[in-house]
């Protein structure tokens, strides 16, 4: 076994003995993906698998002297109808067991992300995600306790993921809002890692600049409307809801109840909504011209030079437009066909390394590199508003610029 691995050792062989493998394909390399391809999610994931399977087609199913095998994995189930811990380990485990795995694109949910992540670092196994937002994940300082390292075990980075995180997209939320005249805002979360995290930004920020903070509560994912809660907040009397959630907990349902209770404020929600399923469940007419996402990046439909270059392929072989984070799924697997030929050795920690050490990669996305902590520098946030039963893009918000402004005297 490879020096690299003396660490972990006893750990590894003791898995791979439980599994039977076989010994590793000199000429094989595998990337895995782990997306929640079940449930309400699976449109989005849909994209993403897209993205991945371009990229590798792209280069002809080779890197170097190695050839590429993919394995799309699902961390959902159909009774839970999302992720699950248990679907989430199991990937991890199995992805860890096998020699022939040396990338793993994913996660997408934040919370699962946390159950793989102290799992593939054992095995040094580089772990690119298309979605993660949570700043805990990366950032030392800014998550609970002891985040990030206790994802790191061996102490050592295998993690990256290529979208901003949410002490980006919290922030400037707020700062939007601001700028647009809201005064007063009414709060809610779905209490799970990445809802909780980025309303709690928001939170943070509204009370910073200004802004009146009504209320902030978390709801109960599993409920099947909120219609009382919906009464408590039409009696505050916000100009804007914001919701720190996804589609699959609950941000349609709260939209429909919102617009039930006749509730007039606008309403604002992160990326996690950003798909066409969270318009359809909670009905286009109820968000027409009042409901405001965010992105970490820019939509399909702004994307110029090879991040239009994609979406055009996408479309014409696909025959859609793409979802937001289909072209996230691409440039991770970018990313890893690109440490994989850096590295030019079937090494997991040769190749975590080398993509770690991207600085100026010119991708789909533009032009950017990772940071000390496996985080994207790219600091680009945009704004769309549902019309016409769409996402429509309205601007873009740049955190560059902002911290200029300022700074300025």
């Amino acid at each position: 076994m490879n020096v690299r691995f003396r660490v972990v050792a006893p750990v590894v062989a003791l898995l791979m003995g439980l599994a039977g493998c076989r010994p590793a394909d000199p000429t094989l390399v595998k990337i895995v993906s782990s997306l929640p391809r079940t449930g309400s999610a699976k449109q989005q994931s849909d994209t993403i698998v897209g993205g991945i399977r371009m990229a590798i087609e792209e280069v002809g199913g080779k890197v170097g002297p190695f050839r590429i095998e993919y394995l799309d994995l699902d961390d959902s189930t159909a009774a839970a109808g999302q992720w699950t811990s248990e679907a989430e380990a199991a990937n991890a485990r199995r992805a860890l067991q096998d020699p022939d795995v040396v990338a793993y694109i994913g996660t997408f949910n934040s919370g699962a992300a946390k159950v793989s992540m102290p799992i593939l670092n054992l095995g040094d196994l580089l772990m690119v995600s298309p979605a993660n937002t949570a700043v805990g994940l990366t950032k030392p300082g800014l998550g609970t306790p002891g985040e990030p390292g206790v994802y790191r075990p061996t102490g050592r980075l295998n993690y990256t993921r290529v979208v901003p995180a949410d002490d980006l997209q919290g922030p400037l939320s707020a700062d939007w809002a601001k700028k647009r005249g809201v005064k007063k805002v009414y709060i809610l979360d779905d209490n799970e890692v990445y809802g909780k995290g980025i309303a709690d930004l928001f939170d943070e920020r509204c009370r910073e600049i200004g802004i009146e903070v009504l209320g902030h509560d978390s709801i109960d994912a599993k409920a099947q409307e909120f219609k009382s809660l919906m009464a408590s907040v039409k009696a505050a009397a916000p100009d804007l809801v914001y919701f720190g959630g996804t589609t699959q907990s609950k941000g349609g349902q709260l939209a429909k109840d919102m617009a039930g209770a006749g509730i007039t404020a606008l309403l604002m929600v992160p990326d996690g909504c950003r798909e066409q399923v969270f318009i359809d469940s909670a009905g286009a007419a109820n968000l027409e011209d009042r409901c405001f996402v965010t992105f970490g990046g820019l939509p399909p439909e702004k994307l110029t030079g090879k991040g239009g270059e994609f979406v055009e392929r996408y479309r014409k072989k696909h025959g859609e437009l793409p979802e937001a984070y289909a072209v996230y799924g691409y440039e991770a697997a970018c990313v890893a066909l690109r440490a994989i030929r850096d590295a030019g050795t079937k090494d997991r920690r040769a190749i975590s390394d080398a993509a770690l050490a991207l600085r100026n990669f010119d991708g789909a996305l533009g032009r950017w590199g990772f940071d000390e902590n496996g985080d994207t520098t790219l600091k680009t946030l945009t704004v769309s508003v549902v019309k016409n039963g769409k996402f429509e893009f309205e601007e873009i918000l740049d955190a560059n610029a902002a911290a200029d402004a300022a700074a300025a005297p």
